[in-house]
């Protein structure tokens, strides 16, 4: 019985891979391909967490369909990921400051790794466009990683480029013999992409969400590149999200939930190499898919009822002016940070009008000035900005 168990342990230990030693005398991990083997157990829990996140993801998309116009209201959704993402990875920029940079708004608080969130939303807007000619693929990768460490941290680490030199994870200033993971080493990751690129793209019998959980942890364990392997991974779910048209629209901010639990997403990625248990980091990665769907159905809600409110205290208080105030809104739920030259372009009227028509909007409690100046104004329009904001 004691030779069974045993057998059984190491059969699932080695399930995602192996530890081999290097001639430099350090152990790093060698992945083995996906789908793991023996398969993955879906059990009544996991089944019915699977069909949860479905069902969930299910109204996501039935919620986003009911918005008037979906694309006004995606680039939130880009930014709140982007944000937290980052954070993940030890950025200080909030979502607030990315939306003052991007109106050209720094100041002496401003952080200086602002600019790896606008890498981030840059990086996500050209892999959504880039997919309706490529797949998911090593290029596209590629193409993805070189816009994330554009002239930021991880400049220097080869962008766009498959890593050529032994990387490791592990608190700052450890040694790679006192990491707490080393990756493949470098001649090992090409082949270890190819064959993650084959099992995305493969006929398996495998429920979608199912086969993206595997493949995000598949490619965090690969670690392809010297820098920016966590935001990248994330990045990729919704790309495969996207491709598999589970989701029309990237509005899935899943890094809300890793972040709100980022020791245990560690944690039970590390125990997927350490021990085999795929199921458990799959209970994790669903739960957090059926958490977020909902709170992102939510938030769909809340902009129906924000915009009708506003669009009501528009036409009951704006008078002939209510037709530029409409259009005025609508810009707002893209770019919900605006100076008065940007709304005389928009409405196409004077600057005269135009400060009249921020001025109204002021008053209707729809906008508030931002920076205290008496010149180059920015007014931000709060209500919308608070619905996405995340401490």
């Amino acid at each position: 019985m004691f030779i069974l168990w045993l057998g059984l342990y190491m059969t699932l230990s080695n399930r995602a891979g192996e530890y081999r030693q290097q001639p430099s005398g350090y152990k790093a991990f060698i992945p083995a391909p996906l789908p793991p083997d023996p398969p993955i157990k879906l059990d009544w829990k996991l089944q019915s967490l699977l069909s949860e996140a479905e069902r969930s993801l299910g109204r996501l998309e039935g919620s986003i369909t009911i918005l008037p116009n979906p694309d006004l209201f995606v680039a939130m959704y880009v930014r709140k990921e982007a944000v937290l993402s980052s954070q993940i990875e030890g950025t200080q920029s909030s979502l607030q400051n990315l939306l003052e940079a991007e109106a050209q708004i720094f100041t002496d608080t401003t952080p200086k790794d602002v600019n790896e969130v606008i890498n981030y939303v840059a990086a996500m807007n050209y892999g959504l466009k880039r997919l309706k000619e490529l797949p998911v693929s090593i290029r596209l990768i590629c193409e993805i990683h070189s816009i994330l460490l554009k002239n930021v941290r991880g400049r220097n680490a080869t962008p766009g480029e498959l890593r050529r030199s032994q990387n490791w994870i592990g608190p700052a200033g450890c040694t790679i013999k006192s990491a707490i993971f080393v990756p493949p080493p470098p001649d090992i990751v090409p082949d270890a992409l190819k064959e993650w690129e084959s099992f995305i793209h493969s006929e398996i019998d495998l429920p979608v969400l199912i086969k993206i959980g595997l493949a995000h942890s598949q490619f965090e364990t690969i670690h392809p590149f010297l820098d920016g392997n966590g935001r990248l991974g994330r990045l990729l779910i919704i790309f495969i999200l996207t491709e598999k048209g589970i989701l029309q629209k990237p509005v899935l901010y899943l890094s809300h939930y890793f972040k709100q639990h980022r020791q245990e997403y560690y944690t039970l990625l590390q125990n997927v190499r350490d021990t085999g248990d795929w199921e458990s980091w799959l209970e994790f990665f669903l739960n957090g898919i059926k958490i977020v769907s909902n709170e992102a159905v939510e938030t769909i809600r809340k902009i129906l009822k924000l915009r009708e409110d506003n669009r009501l205290l528009i036409t009951n208080h704006l008078g002939r002016k209510a037709a530029n105030g409409h259009k005025l809104l609508e810009h707002l739920y893209q770019r919900p940070i605006i100076t008065v030259n940007q709304i005389q372009e928009i409405t196409g009227t004077t600057f005269t009008a135009a400060n009249e028509l921020m001025k109204q909007f002021v008053e209707l409690g729809i906008v508030e000035e931002m920076t205290g100046y008496s010149r180059n104004r920015r007014f931000g329009y709060k209500p919308y900005i608070d619905l996405f904001y995340d401490e």
